[in-house]
């Protein structure tokens, strides 16, 4: 059975932006996220988070020490009747001292979305991708989902290309989740 998904992105879109973090200790949900994640969830959207965790090959933390987050995550999400049905990220440097280093699965590439579909049985066409960056945009574009930016500030480049367009730009998370269940 093909299934609708949302990929979301995790730093700064649902949890509080902590550069490299992952302690729970520091985890706090942003604004809105379990309303909206509530919302998306009944209208049988699969819940994927998407992430670019490049810490892991700067050693600043390990693959253990992200999996006990994504299992912190999780149970979080689970308390509040959310089920996550994915975490997928991408553990690459945006650069290397050499030169630039681009890989497949490095948010604005979509390898991440791609990935998960083919895992999950996802029709990319209707689904969606949230994120706070336009480097989420521009991958939830180039997988072929429909993309909405959360602009809380973090966004700091605003290189805007066709490719990098949101089809909506939210004031928070559950204003996102709202534009999403009227447009479906």
């Amino acid at each position: 059975m093909i299934k609708k998904a949302v990929f979301l992105d995790k730093d700064g879109t649902l949890i509080v932006d902590k550069p490299y973090n992952i302690n729970p200790e520091f985890v706090i949900l942003e604004d809105g996220v379990i309303e909206g994640l509530m919302l998306l969830q009944k209208m049988d959207y699969q819940l994927i988070i998407v992430s670019n965790q490049p810490g892991i090959s700067m050693d600043l933390f390990t693959k253990s020490q992200l999996d006990d987050l994504i299992n912190y995550m999780t149970k979080l999400l689970e308390r509040c009747g959310i089920k996550l049905n994915g975490f997928y990220y991408c553990p690459h440097p945006a650069e290397k001292k050499t030169g630039s280093f681009v890989c497949e699965c490095r948010k604005p590439q979509p390898g991440l979305l791609l990935r998960a579909a083919t895992d999950l049985n996802v029709d990319l066409n209707a689904s969606w991708m949230i994120g706070d960056i336009l480097n989420d945009v521009e991958a939830g574009n180039l997988a072929g989902c429909r993309s909405v930016l959360i602009d809380n500030g973090n966004e700091t480049e605003w290189r805007k290309t066709e490719i990098r367009m949101p089809i909506y730009t939210a004031q928070n998370f559950l204003s996102a989740a709202l534009y999403i269940s009227n447009k479906t």
